[in-house]
């Protein structure tokens, strides 16, 4: 009784959690499922109608990889983003990835012929434009494009993905198509490539139509598999030799092109690893009070598998180089070959150092000094401006009043003018005191001075004048 009760408890705890566990299930079916409002059609003629590379879809690509070539030689993300958006390069590359996963061979051929257009008229604008001097120089834009990483592994593939799931819908997303062709950066590499053959470097050509391959391998792989995952329709032939053959070929590509895949991301994360792990090495290295000078990428090499550092400063013995070639393995280095250079005696070479600081404390003492010296001469001719200022606010163009004033008053035989200080002992003023001197025949002087005196204060704009 007790163990039929048990299991009545059991059955309504599953019963319990069983409805739950299939709400949530249909719940992030309803959300993740790509296979509802897929139009396989559209989506076959949209690809096959962006394949071609000729008419007005060339001369399209040719001014964007112009224009992302000007904008990789001035280091502009914003020309290339620009460029980007307007390139048609992503048509034979998912022509590439449905003709295989629908066994089109007809599409295949085609898709390949003008992925193989499109990447000559790239190679031949971009290699024309770098052509010219003026824009041979190597900028950050172009370095950055000229060997690939195991992270340009992922962006392809996120990126193919997100493509092929966009274009499926009834509704397309031409944001998402934009976007992808932003992050997935196929066009720089093939500029970058173009410059490598314009200045003579085959390792920036070489190492930039790698990360192209890469870009264009996994995009294609990533339609392939959403193809084959929505199970769109098999192209059907007559004749079923044919048809066999075609299949055949279609999944010796695709497996080829997998093959491929694998062994580029296993080459590249092996290479970044070792990268990686080379780093953590040297920048223990210096947390351990050791000076190294001169880290360039070059130091780390995975093809010789060689670390290189340059230490400067006190010298390490044989027995500390030993210890840190010892700790290799612990780093994943087992097979690194680990050279650490050193100079012979630079003890020269340090005292030139602190001479060296000790005169740059000087000079500073020394400008310090000087700008305090400076601001108090700036100070002092403030002050001697504005004393100046006052002097001339007392001042007046007398030969100009005396000439005036001699047309306005006939009878006035001599003018002159100075200044008064006069106190009352509270405050302190300045008084402009003219004196002026009338002719014997000239009746009522004194009624002249007093028009004077208000014809004085009106045209010099000044209350504090006397006339006697």
């Amino acid at each position: 009784m007790e163990k039929l009760h048990n299991n009545q408890n059991t059955n309504e705890t599953s019963s319990k959690k069983t409805p739950l566990l299939s709400d949530i299930k249909v719940f992030l079916h309803e959300i993740l499922d790509i296979r509802k409002d897929t139009d396989k059609k559209g989506t076959i003629e949209d690809i096959k109608g962006n394949i071609s590379m000729q008419g007005h879809t060339a001369w399209v690509l040719v001014f964007s990889i112009l224009i992302a070539s000007i904008g990789l030689n001035i280091s502009s993300a914003a020309v290339v983003i620009g460029a980007m958006l307007i390139s048609p390069l992503m048509g034979p590359i998912l022509g590439v990835g449905l003709s295989i996963g629908i066994n089109d061979v007809d599409t295949l051929k085609r898709s390949l012929i003008n992925l193989g257009v499109m990447v000559g008229l790239s190679l031949i604008t971009s290699f024309l434009f770098f052509l010219i001097p003026l824009f041979r120089n190597e900028t950050p834009e172009l370095l950055a494009r000229t060997a690939p990483d195991v992270r340009d592994v992922f962006i392809a593939t996120a990126g193919g993905l997100a493509l092929i799931i966009a274009l499926s819908r009834r509704s397309k997303q031409t944001n998402t198509v934009a976007g992808v062709a932003i992050a997935t950066a196929l066009m720089p590499p093939l500029c970058t490539a173009g410059y490598g053959l314009a200045v003579g470097n085959l390792s920036y050509f070489a190492g930039a139509m790698f990360l192209f391959s890469i870009n264009t391998i996994y995009i294609a792989l990533a339609t392939f598999v959403i193809v084959k995952f929505l199970n769109f329709p098999m192209v059907k032939y007559i004749n079923s030799g044919k048809r066999k053959r075609v299949a055949r070929f279609a999944s010796f590509v695709a497996l080829l092109v997998f093959a491929g895949s694998i062994y580029m991301f296993i080459n590249l994360y092996k290479e970044n690893r070792f990268k990686q792990h080379a780093q953590d090495l040297i920048d223990d290295i210096k947390k351990s009070g050791i000076s190294i000078i001169d880290e360039v990428e070059e130091n780390i090499n995975y093809s010789d598998k060689s670390i290189k550092v340059f230490i400067y400063g006190n010298k390490l013995s044989t027995e500390e180089i030993e210890a840190w070639k010892q700790k290799l393995p612990d780093y994943g280095l087992n097979e690194a070959n680990f050279i650490i250079q050193q100079g012979i005696d630079d003890s020269d070479l340090r005292h030139e150092v602190e001479n060296l600081s000790d005169l740059y404390a000087q000079n500073q003492k020394i400008i310090s000094s000087r700008d305090e010296s400076i601001k108090e001469k700036e100070d002092k001719i403030k002050l001697l401006e504005s004393e100046l200022s006052k002097f001339y606010n007392y001042q007046i163009p007398f030969n100009q009043i005396s000439q005036e004033a001699k047309i306005n008053y006939n009878g006035l035989k001599q003018l002159s003018y100075g200044n008064i200080i006069k106190t009352n002992f509270k405050t302190t003023d300045t008084i402009i005191v003219f004196n002026s001197v009338w002719f014997d025949s000239i009746p009522n002087s004194v009624k002249q001075k007093i028009l004077l005196n208000k014809w004085l204060k009106t045209r010099l704009n000044n209350n504090n004048i006397e006339v006697n």
